[in-house]
């Protein structure tokens, strides 16, 4: 549904994707990750067509799409995003005039859940309640893609655990393409089935979260030992204490030899090293 070929996208000096291909090709809920300016908001940007590639193609559909040609299946709400500063209710009702499959008996819902008082003003809300109302919104529209830059931003712990079940229940509503960029990787790993990972504006992983959580683990020992088991396996970081190291693999499983533990390793470890910082001595 979703297709980037060799996409290349540069702003003057600035390479903000290179040569990027990527594919999603049905319904889901994707994660996407990396580092502060990785070029995560500049995918989701040429994915909506807001912006267009320097280089490469962008698909949706199999469409190419570009700013004169942008997809009318995908609905791209960017991290900050603001509405109009009109009662919460006015706005529910401008969203469903504008856009014709959207779901108003969804959206009225998810307000009384989560206690957005539907004739308070846009403006009178907090800063989480405004990115919660902007969330229900989209996610309440119908579109086969929905694209989600950062959108827990100012939600504390228990918010982020309502937006997960938010997300969970409209995809279960209505099956699409919901791609989510944020930080936050082990809660959402709760709902999501597959991570992206982009670094430098190149695409280090797409894998399924069952696949990360069989191949990432982590190999504890003495470094005599475990050093020879890494000649064969994909080591992503090493932690090395004296004459104990702790060995952090992508790769499959094995059976450790006497003297080394094999133990889980937490997704938000798994990104860390993945993307560097990954060697300890």
């Amino acid at each position: 549904m979703i297709e980037l070929i060799n996409a290349t996208k540069t702003y003057g000096q600035t390479t903000a994707l290179d040569r990027m291909s990527l594919k999603i090709p049905g319904s889901g809920i994707y994660c996407l990750l990396g580092r502060n300016g990785a070029g995560k908001t500049t995918l989701m940007k040429l994915a909506a067509g807001h912006i267009a590639a320097t280089d490469g193609v962008v698909k949706v559909d199999g469409r190419a799409v570009s700013p004169s040609h942008m997809p009318n299946s995908v609905n791209f709400i960017e991290s900050g995003a603001v509405q109009f500063n009109m009662r919460v209710s006015a706005l529910i009702e401008a969203a469903a005039e504008l856009q014709e499959d959207f779901d108003r008996d969804f959206a009225r819902e998810m307000l009384e859940r989560f206690g957005l008082n539907p004739n308070k003003k846009y403006k009178h809300l907090s800063f989480g309640m405004k990115t919660m109302l902007t969330a229900i919104i989209t996610l309440a529209n119908n579109s086969r893609v929905i694209l989600l830059d950062e959108p827990t931003l100012g939600f504390d712990a228990i918010m982020r655990d309502q937006f997960n079940t938010l997300l969970m229940e409209s995809y279960q509503a209505h099956p699409r393409v919901i791609l989510v960029s944020t930080h936050l990787i082990d809660e959402i790993a709760k709902v999501t089935e597959r991570l992206i990972i982009i670094d430098g504006g190149r695409l280090l992983l797409d894998a399924g979260i069952n696949d990360i959580d069989e191949k990432a683990y982590t190999l504890s020992g003495p470094v005599k030992t475990i050093l020879p088991l890494l000649e064969s396996l994909n080591c992503i970081g090493k932690t090395t204490a004296g004459s104990v190291m702790a060995a952090h693999i992508y790769d499959d499983r094995m059976a450790p030899p006497d003297g080394v533990t094999i133990d889980r390793m937490s997704l938000q470890d798994f990104f860390i090293y993945m993307v560097g910082g990954n060697s300890h001595e």
